[in-house]
């Protein structure tokens, strides 16, 4: 028969054993309602700088609302969403190539080979930069493991 002290001692056991179930991340990133903080993502292209979206031009895709500065870069999105959608949803690119999955900053970006690419914050955008090719190819791996494409 158990007694009151092993039976709270197992209590304790279970609770530093057991795993909790985490429900994997959402395909986008989304701060506030917004995917990107509201940052308008083909202003990264055109304007080589984030620029704050306006919610007279938003439209939703992959569950998450994207802004725009105007009418003409939201038709861009529109007709080419991964072209300028941030890779791996707008998580932490770097966190990501470790396995980690962490949100962004819109002022922590860099584009390489034509995609948009944004890290948590401009220091981990820099080491980034030191060899992002190492930190795609890791972070790809992690991406495909949750079911992202």
């Amino acid at each position: 028969m158990i007694n009151r002290r092993q039976f709270i001692g197992s209590l304790a056991v279970a609770t530093l054993v057991a795993r909790p179930a985490f429900a994997k991340p959402r395909p986008v990133f989304v701060d506030a309602g917004y995917a990107i903080h509201g940052i308008d993502p083909v202003a990264y292209f055109r304007k080589n700088a984030p620029v704050a979206g306006n919610d007279a031009y938003r439209l939703m895709w992959r569950n998450a609302i994207w802004r725009f500065e105007n009418a003409s870069n939201m038709a861009a999105f529109e007709s080419a969403p991964r072209a300028f959608a941030p890779r791996y949803g707008g998580y932490c690119a770097l966190s990501l190539a470790s396995g980690a999955w962490s949100d962004s900053q819109p002022e922590a970006w860099a584009i390489h080979e034509g995609r948009l690419y944004l890290t948590h914050a401009v220091v981990a955008r820099d080491h980034w930069l030191r060899d992002p090719e190492q930190f795609i190819a890791s972070a790809d791996v992690h991406w495909r493991a949750a079911h992202y494409n």
